[in-house]
């Protein structure tokens, strides 16, 4: 859909151009942003490849598991039909924490593993269950407390202070992560 949507916006882009005269303008700016564009990527992938080997890292050196453990007072409320040491505890524990780091690409990964392990869990399986409807919940309500993506955007845009945002950021991820969780509860 959104292949569509592009399309028709660079069409109607064209069109415009050519009935007012500006068609090479239009050219010049549809090329200029397609370079910005992969000027953006290329100075992010850093930022996210760094960020996603020092969760693998976390990981594999079962700090996810001493996550897991200062959180499973919480995790218990939140996820009770979830054992403590099913692996979908471990998954939505680091996807939490990748999260919390800004970083929602580093964080699919394990969101899709703990919805699969949380899936094995669930006696109907055409259903979802109290949990799986909670960390959806908490997931869609954007959980950031680092936004190292955005930061990292606006540094690639030459913002003047990129990390002004925190503050904001961290105001909004309690807003709506709270009202994500009254709403599934």
């Amino acid at each position: 859909m959104m292949n569509y949507i592009w399309v028709g916006l660079v069409v109607i882009a064209v069109i415009f151009g050519a009935i007012t005269g500006n068609l090479s303008e239009v050219q010049g700016a549809i090329f200029d942003f397609a370079m910005s564009a992969v000027e953006i990527v290329f100075e992010l992938i850093g930022i996210l490849c760094f960020f996603s080997g020092l969760m693998a890292v976390v990981e594999q050196a079962g700090l996810t598991e001493l996550l897991g453990k200062l959180l499973k007072p919480v995790m218990s409320k939140l996820f009770p039909g979830i054992p403590a040491d099913h692996p979908a505890a471990s998954g939505i524990v680091m996807n939490i924490a990748a999260n919390i780091m800004g970083l929602g690409n580093a964080a699919t990964p394990f969101g899709l593993k703990a919805m699969a392990d949380m899936q094995r869990l669930n006696k109907t399986k055409d259903i979802a269950t109290d949990d799986m409807v909670m960390f959806l919940a908490i997931n869609t309500s954007s959980v950031t407390l680092i936004p190292t993506t955005v930061i990292g955007l606006r540094a690639a845009a030459e913002s003047a202070n990129p990390a002004e945002v925190v503050g904001p950021i961290i105001l909004a991820t309690i807003i709506s992560t709270a009202t994500a969780i009254i709403c599934a509860k």
